[in-house]
This record gives C-alpha cells, structure tokens and sequence, in this order.
C-alpha cells in the first residue's frame, strides 16, 4: 500500500521586517501603572475641603464662665450628623446633648450641659464637606483655668486607612473606567466606523463600562465607612448606606448607575446591530446614536460635577456645566487615544485601521485639546484664586504637574501626528494593485494587503518556493485520496484522514498567508512609528489621569489659603490680646538692693493667665532674691488689689499659673521686692488687659 506522506510546512519569516516587540510593549504599561499606583499611594489621606476658619470659644481660649453652646465655621457649607460635633470633658466625657445644627451659613453649633466645672475641654468634629470629601480635627479651650486632660482625639483622621485607599482607588477606576468607554465609543463612532465589528475594541469599551459600573457600585458601599466610622467591617452596614443614599454624593452615585444602564444599551447596539446595517440605514443609525451617546455621555460626567469641586465654591453655576465640557473633552481624547492604541496593535489584518481614521481622531484630538485648555484656564483661576497658590498649596503643585504632562502629551501627538501624514503620502506613493476597500481608499494598509494578494513578487524566492512545495504537496494528497475512494470502500477509513490532512495543511497554508500580510503591514516604518508615539502617549495619559485623581481629592488653593489666612488674623489677634511684657527698676536701699524686674503675663485677657517674673541686675545677670510678690488692681472699677505669689523656678525666676483677670480694663501691675530682711521696695505700671 503506498502511503502519502505530507511535508511539514515552516513557517518564513520575511527578511528585513520589523515587528513590534509586544512583551516590551507589556513591559512598559506595567511600570506605568505602577508608577500610577505610587502617586495614589503617595497621596495619603483625602485633604480637607471645608477647612475651620473660626470657633466660639477659640481655640486655647480661657473662659472665666462655662459657655452654654460650642461653635465652628468653616469656609463651606457641610454635611452633619449627630456625632459631627463632640465636645468632651477632661475625663473624656461628653458633655453636649442634642443634634448639633445650623446657626447660620457654614456657622455650626452643638449645646452644652449646664454647670460645668472648670477645667481645659476638648472638642472634635467630623463633617463633610460640600464637594464630598470629609474633614475632621480638633482642639481644646478651658473653663477658668487649664486642667490635664485624658482625651485622645488620635482617631479623628477621616478619610483614611485602608477604606481611604479603597476608596481612593475606586475613584481612579471610575474616571478611567469612563473616559476609555466613552472615548472608544466616540472613536469607533466619529473616526473608525468599521471598528465596530473588531472584537478587540468591544472588549476594550464593554471593559471601560464594567469597570465603571463596578467601581461606582464599590464608592457607594465603602461611602459610609469613609465619610463616618473608618472601618472596614462597616462597608455592608445598611443603616449606613441608607444615610449615605440621602446626600448629594449618593444621590450622584445612583445616578451614575441608572445612566450606565443606558450606556449597556447604547454598546449592544452599537457593537451589534450597527456593523450589519447597509450604509444608508447606517448613516441614520449614526446619528442616533450620536445624539443618544451623547446625552448619555454628558449625564455620566455631571454626576461628578453635581457632586464635587464644581458644585461649591465661585460661580457653581457656571462651573459644573465647564466641568461636565472638561470630563468629555478628557474622554474624547484619551479615550480615543487608548482606542486608537488597540487598534494599531490588536485589529485583524483583514480590517486594519487606516491614515484616513487616525487624521479623523486627530482633528477630534485637537478640538478635545481645545476644549481641555479653555475649561483648565477657568477652572485653575476658580480653584486658586492667586499666582501664589500655584507654588504655595499642594493644589497649586499638583496643577503644575498636570500643565507640564498635558504639555508633554501635546508634543508627543504632535509627532504621532507627522507619523500619520507619512502614512497617509506612502498610500498616495504607491499604486494599488487590486481594488480595496470603498470606504477606506487611502488605507496604507489595505494597499500593503492588496500587493500581496496581487502576486508573489513581494515574497523572495525561498518563500515562493515553500508555497510550490505546499501546493504539490496538496495535489498528491488529493490524487491519492481520490485513487483510494475509486479503488476500494474498504479503505475509506484512510480517506477521512487524508482529508483531516489535508484540510490541516490548508488551515497552516491560511496561517502562513495571514502572518506574512501582517508582518508585511507591520513592516511600514511609518505605521511603526506611529504605534510607537501612540503608545507614548498612552503611557503619558495613564500617569496624568492618576495627577487628575489626586487633584479631584485635594483641597483648593483657594480654600487653603482663604483657611491660612483666617488662621493669621486669629493669630495676629491673639499675639495683639496676648504676651503682656512690663519691666520695671528697683531700689531697695541696701547692697545688692538695685536691680530691674521683668513681667510677663501670656495670653494677657479676661480669665487664666500664665504669668512669668524674671530679676536681674543693672548689667543683666539674673539673681535671686527673698521674695518677689505681684498685685492686680482696677482701679476705675474698684478691683483688687488681686495678690499673686509666684513660685520660685529657677536662678532669677517665678512662675504662676491661673493667674485669673475678671474683666478687661486697665490694671495697675505693682511688684514688691525684697532684697533682704528688712531691705524692700514696690514698683508698679499701668497696663490694658483684656
């Protein structure tokens, strides 16, 4: 019996290709993310939007009677619930009863019990802010004089630990989630209409949509534990979640679910039904779904600005439609960028994108571009205030970060732009030789594809001989399967298995045919240079969306500084009111009776105050003496006089703490030294307390 034996067919590898090299390209999206992973690491707990900008009583402050209410200010307005405002006694009790409440504007407030024993207080808040982010703190003040106190306020950190990180990283997945949907979808549907039948960027879109919806469905979880308690074993809690479902912030997250369900069906139709229509029914489908992506599209981008920086703060009607223009233009470039990436590198030889589709995201490119520096000028001068708060906060800094990468990725499209009008002159170079594809004439790499189909000639002579030796090889396999099918039923058995042969050698034939058009097509310098500045950009694009992230949960420059500024005039007021220095010459009469005595009373206001007495003599060398003892007197209000007698500290120096002032006027401050036994003398000033 003779037997057919089939040739083992090698794949050739054309000389002098060159292919891209895609475990580099893995390669480098790893570091890049994380890279990304260490600026979200490095960004720490969310800073505080609503900063403190005034309290009553002050912070620090001694107060001669207990208040009967406790409250703050901030720069915003923000959100409370009942244990937003504690006020503690110095055992770590509480002492305030009821809801705290607004007084009025962003001024808050929570009442005290009544006879409340003198001693230092602490009060701890945890609110959140207008634009979403929580804000926690602290400070104390005392009644009638400072006391020890046993409160720890360690915990008041919100917004971080590992439901912060969570939390956190779930905010970048949203916006990454988002801008790949919508800017595959705007890439597909504006630039590359044949790319809704690649499987490839299907993935990539329905990819963009899961991690969007599942990101919004873990922010909504986790809300109650990052705006509240902390804990992770809080994220099921349902009375927290039922809370959070009443604010802004959760009333936006539902939204954004309800709008991702349109989204699910704007992609079936778009991946489906869409690449089977003729071109007529396809146009009218195109602008309907233009119309409805977009609506959608705008709707999803609100539900972030409804709920954060733009909503509060200067002009928010004007803001939030700027941000809603802002997210879209992000997403339709780097959306597009990111589909555009997988296109290069992932579609079909069959269907591969051409010069003509990337000039289409080009022009979107610039025009998203546009848009992107026109809402960044305003939002920058909305979110800073000054030219200062650009190296002065950490908003400022991170602005500057973004500027320098936003500018980075500008001159990498500009050369991914130079490589797409290469390509597009190579197409008009060279004649095509077999008729392409209608709606993509210019395709540089339709014509690589159509020279091939045209002949032979673009393969050298050891791969023309290999397609010879395979195509004899199937004549004899099919000659000896037809002999053996007229000679015999009893060998039938050994035609279905030259068959399998013979279609597996077809199979290899179409494998071998398929990898020389690709590596024909990837062999272009100007296609391979432009995945390369493409992937650049991706790269880049990765890095500024994690910049953006961090600036999103940051606090403003703005705010900052208006909270900074507040902090300087409570400090320019307390340092006016406070540190009270008088020096006064003595003479007793005896030796070693002249000398100059120095007091200082801090903070010098109604109620405790530490008071320092220093002795020294003429040339300024602290010595000691006897006995040194202080009287207060108001004499316009028939008051004191009030005696103090401080401790003795140290060489030249005594102390008294609690030194108590009723009312604020001018006192007369009279100082009795004594030198020796019977060697004394008193001096006094006038000076305004209070």
């Amino acid at each position: 019996m003779t037997q057919t034996i089939a040739p083992r067919v090698r794949p050739r590898v054309l000389p002098h290709v060159r292919t891209p090299r895609l475990p580099r390209v893995r390669t480098l999206v790893l570091l890049l993310l994380a890279a990304t992973g260490l600026l979200l690491a490095g960004a720490g707990p969310v800073s505080a939007h609503a900063a403190l900008t005034g309290s009553d009583p002050q912070q620090g402050a001694v107060v001669d009677k207990a208040p009967t209410q406790v409250s703050l200010t901030f720069s915003e307005k923000v959100a409370l619930s009942d244990d937003s405002l504690r006020v503690l006694d110095p055992k770590g009790k509480r002492i305030d009863r009821g809801d705290p409440a607004n007084l009025s504007g962003t001024t808050y407030a929570v009442k005290l019990h009544s006879g409340l024993p003198d001693g230092t207080y602490t009060v701890t808040y945890q609110v959140v802010s207008e634009d979403s982010h929580p804000v926690a703190g602290a400070y104390t003040f005392s009644i009638g004089a400072p006391s020890q106190t046993t409160v720890s306020v360690s915990d008041q950190s919100a917004g971080g630990g590992i439901v912060g990180a969570l939390y956190g990283f779930g905010r970048y997945v949203s916006y990454a989630g988002f801008i790949v949907m919508v800017g595959g979808a705007a890439f597909v549907l504006a630039c590359w209409q044949r790319g809704s039948g690649v499987r490839a960027l299907q993935r990539l879109v329905v990819s963009g949509w899961l991690a969007l919806t599942a990101a919004t469905l873990g922010l909504l979880l986790l809300r109650g534990s990052y705006t509240r308690t902390g804990k992770l074993g809080d994220i099921f809690d349902l009375d927290l979640l039922g809370q959070v479902l009443q604010t802004k912030t959760g009333a936006a997250l539902v939204s954004r679910l309800l709008l991702l369900a349109a989204a699910a069906l704007f992609i079936a139709v778009l991946f489906g039904a869409y690449d089977k229509r003729e071109e007529e029914e396809k146009r009218d489908l195109t602008f309907g779904l233009a119309i409805g992506g977009t609506v959608v599209a705008a709707g999803l981008a609100a539900s972030w600005a409804m709920s954060e920086h733009a909503s509060t703060g200067l002009q928010a009607g004007i803001a939030m439609p700027v941000d809603v223009v802002h997210l879209l233009a992000v997403a339709g470039w780097l959306g597009g960028l990111a589909a555009l990436l997988v296109a290069l590198y992932r579609a079909p030889v069959d269907t591969p994108v051409g010069a003509s589709a990337v000039r289409r995201f080009s022009r979107v490119a610039f025009g998203s571009v546009l848009a992107l520096v026109a809402t960044g000028i305003y939002q920058s001068w909305r979110q800073l205030g000054s030219w200062s708060a650009f190296t002065g906060t950490r908003y400022g800094q991170l602005l500057l970060v973004k500027i320098g990468l936003v500018v980075l990725l500008v001159g990498i499209a500009w050369i991914s732009r130079r490589w797409t009008a290469r390509l597009a002159e190579a197409v008009v170079v060279k004649p095509r030789r077999a008729k392409g594809a209608a709606d993509d004439e210019k395709d540089a790499v339709e014509g690589e594809a159509d020279r091939v189909e045209g002949g032979t000639d673009a393969v050298d002579g050891e791969a023309a001989e290999g397609e010879r030796e395979h195509a004899t090889a199937r004549a004899a396999t099919s000659a000896s399967a037809s002999g053996e099918k007229g000679a015999s039923a009893a060998v039938s058995g050994k035609k279905s298995s030259d068959s399998k042969r013979a279609a597996q050698l077809a199979r290899q034939q179409a494998a071998i045919d398929t990898a020389r058009q690709k590596q024909q097509r990837d062999a272009d310098p100007n296609r391979f240079g432009l995945r390369r500045s493409v992937l650049a950009e991706a790269g880049v694009a990765v890095v500024l969306l994690a910049v953006t992230t961090m600036l999103t949960s940051t606090e403003p420059g703005r705010t900052e500084e208006a909270a900074k500024a507040a902090t300087s005039a409570a400090s320019t007021d307390a340092s006016t009111a406070g540190a009270l220095t008088l020096d006064m010459s003595f003479d007793t009469g005896g030796e070693d009776g002249k000398g100059v005595v120095r007091i200082d009373l801090d903070p010098a206001r109604v109620g405790g105050n530490e008071m320092h007495v220093y002795v020294e003599r003429p040339n300024g060398r602290a010595f000691d003496i006897p006995e040194v003892k202080v009287a207060f007197t108001l004499e316009s209000q028939d008051i004191g006089p009030l005696p103090v007698v401080p401790d003795h500290i140290t060489t030249g120096h005594w102390s008294a703490n609690g030194v108590q002032i009723p009312m604020a006027g001018e006192w007369k401050i009279a100082v009795t030294v004594r030198t020796s036994d019977i060697d004394q003398a008193t001096v006094s000033k006038n000076a305004q307390i209070g």
